[in-house]
């Protein structure tokens, strides 16, 4: 793992240590469990959360349609909506089976992360 002090704060693979990135895809399936958007709400939605504030469009209308190659969610045209149509996603039961293994697979990570951070802890006090 690379790292390297900066400022008074330790930057860990070239990412500030308060940031996880990658988790644009549970987060997106989260915001289509709450309801079908189109895209423009989805980025919005993204823009809430810390981790995934800076998601470039392009990036998530690729993660989308690779949802969509997967299964994880459709899409249809919003043809009832003032102005031009627009793509509607909504997610499937494949994408609610993802979103659960994404959980699951979260769980565990924290599982072992405070394990190691419970004997550092431990190891701290000595």
């Amino acid at each position: 793992m690379h790292n390297r002090h900066l400022g008074g704060e330790f930057h860990f693979c070239g990412h500030h240590t308060g940031r996880m990135r990658g988790f644009i895809q549970p987060w997106l399936l989260m915001l289509l469990r709450n309801g079908p958007a189109h895209g423009y709400q989805l980025l919005d939605g993204l823009k809430q959360n810390e981790d995934t504030r800076d998601t470039d469009p392009g990036h998530l209308y690729r993660t989308l349609r690779h949802f969509e190659e997967e299964g994880l969610v459709r899409s249809s045209w919003d043809m009832d909506s003032p102005g031009p149509a627009r793509r509607v996603y909504e997610i499937t039961v494949d994408g609610l089976e993802y979103l659960k293994a994404w959980a699951e697979h979260i769980r565990s990570t924290r599982k072992r992360l405070d394990q190691l951070l419970d004997i550092y802890d431990l190891n701290s006090k000595k």
